[in-house]
């Protein structure tokens, strides 16, 4: 299998007035996912987890100070987030923003023009995410509510795994897609990740989270501790089961 996407030895900092007093939060992180694997990286809180799917997605909150990132060969440590996500970089967010005003139709309908070029009439689109939508166990009315206003953070997850079902990405990033779900709705959200792969088996995705029920879910390729900015040990869902049962401590300096 290709390199799909790849991180060498990024360094990474919060952006600050005073470029002096900013410490790096990644610490010279390298990463390779393949096509069609899943990855997962596992730390406890304050290890740089959020801020490297931030930096991975170009947030200007986050400056890279050094290393690179490149997907499918293609250097794009200094492209922005829409020239990042139009060439298939999805991020799945913890925490979901509400756009008042704007509906879940409308916002694919424009996401989809932004990243494959589709201007899909309403229909159209409202014909598309039906099924996923009925996968997803969501009403059919979900599409006309207002993008994440009001939703149970069920809702907000499924609707992400939704988006990322319609708009077809090469690599996404799903930042603990996990958090505030009862066993219920995470089961049916991971159910929806698996069937996304179905459908696009050369699908690369990064999990980041702190809990193995969603590791179990999912059966990751590669399973990744991550300790203060760095990859500090890999391996398979053993390491998986060896940190639940040692905890981060093992793994500290």
């Amino acid at each position: 299998m290709s390199d799909l996407f790849r991180i060498s030895n990024l360094h990474a900092r919060p952006v600050s007035d005073d470029v002096e007093t900013a410490d790096e939060i990644l610490k010279g992180l390298s990463l390779t996912v393949k096509a069609g694997e899943v990855h997962a990286i596992m730390g406890p809180n304050g290890c740089g987890k959020s801020t490297l799917a931030s930096t991975l997605l170009a947030s200007p909150e986050y400056e890279v100070v050094s290393g690179d990132m490149f997907l499918n060969g293609e250097n794009i440590t200094d492209w922005t987030t829409d020239i990042r996500a139009k060439a298939g970089m999805f991020l799945a967010f913890q925490y979901p923003q509400e756009i008042a005003g704007v509906s879940v139709i409308q916002f694919l309908r424009q996401a989809l023009s932004a990243r494959k070029g589709i201007d899909l009439s309403v229909l159209e689109l409202r014909l598309s995410a039906m099924d996923w939508m009925k996968r997803l166990g969501m009403d059919s009315s979900f599409v006309d509510r207002y993008l994440n206003e009001g939703f149970s953070g069920g809702e907000k997850k499924r609707n992400e795994i939704m988006q990322m079902a319609l708009l077809e990405p090469e690599f996404a990033v799903l930042d603990e897609t996990d958090s505030g779900l009862d066993i219920d709705a995470l089961r049916i959200v991971a159910k929806g990740i698996r069937e996304v792969r179905v459908d696009r088996p050369s699908l690369g995705i990064l999990l980041i989270t702190h809990y193995q029920r969603l590791l179990d879910e999912l059966q990751p390729d590669h399973v990744h501790i991550m300790i203060d900015g760095r990859i500090v040990k890999s391996g398979g869902m053993e390491l998986a089961a060896e940190l639940e049962k040692n905890g981060y401590e093992a793994y500290k300096a």
